[in-house]
């Protein structure tokens, strides 16, 4: 004899039926809801409560959910934690977005966005050049931190930074992730975080010599200022 319900709605074609499962949990929970019995949350989501049982043992250890002594469940700190994650990138690509357009638009090259999470760098937003030959990276990919002009910048700015640290700028890499790729990248601060991320132009190693990463350059440096003050950052004067 099954465990489950018939179900409400059916799982997305391709999915996991048990996180969806978890996730209809956690998605039963309306405005005004303090906390939900385990009743309520079987009658919301069709689930059988020995399954919601076993599912939210998952979702607490995550903090997703927080259950109380009688045993009733809250939305857990996790879903805070997220929230504003979803808040601040929402309201940083609003800002960045124009400024890889632009970038772009006058170098030729692809630009990109990245962001540090642990050992990793992740292109968060991305501008590819209209070029034939690009580099191919793209939103969401992660890359190693300890290579590629974004890596070096994000590791050189994460601490304490000198005068001569933002006169090296923009920090250069050619042919360190992959061979036939060249990058520049700067810093970009903000008011609420310090760095916030690296700003990068990149391309074939063709397209990276002498004189083309010399008009690269102001075009980068001037993108990180301005990225940097509209988002209450600032370089050094």
């Amino acid at each position: 004899m099954t465990d489950e319900k018939p179900k409400t709605t059916t799982a997305s074609a391709g999915g996991v039926e048990a996180v969806d499962r978890a996730l209809s949990i956690v998605g039963c929970f309306q405005a005004g809801d303090h906390a939900l019995s385990l009743k309520e949350i079987a009658a919301r989501t069709g689930l059988y409560k020995s399954t919601i049982l076993r599912l939210t043992v998952s979702l607490e250890k995550a903090g997703y959910l927080v259950r109380h002594q009688d045993k009733s469940y809250r939305l857990g700190p996790e879903l805070m934690r997220l929230g504003g994650l979803y808040q601040r990138s929402l309201r940083l690509e609003d800002h960045v977005r124009p400024v890889l357009r632009q970038l772009m638009r006058e170098s030729g090259e692809s630009a990109s966005f990245f962001r540090r999470e642990g050992a990793w760098r992740i292109c968060a937003f991305r501008e590819d050049s209209t070029q034939a030959i690009r580099d191919h990276v793209h939103e969401g990919d992660r890359l190693p931190l300890d290579r590629g002009a974004a890596g070096h910048v994000l590791l050189r700015f994460s601490g304490t930074v000198s005068a001569e640290d933002f006169a090296a700028l923009p920090l250069l890499s050619f042919g360190e992730r992959e061979s036939e790729t060249g990058a520049a990248a700067v810093p970009v601060f903000s008011q609420r975080e310090g760095l916030v991320g690296a700003l990068t132009l990149s391309g074939p190693l063709t397209r990276f010599t002498e004189e083309r990463v010399a008009v690269m350059v102001p075009l980068l440096l001037a993108a990180g200022h301005r990225l940097s003050e509209t988002l209450g950052g600032h370089y050094p004067s």
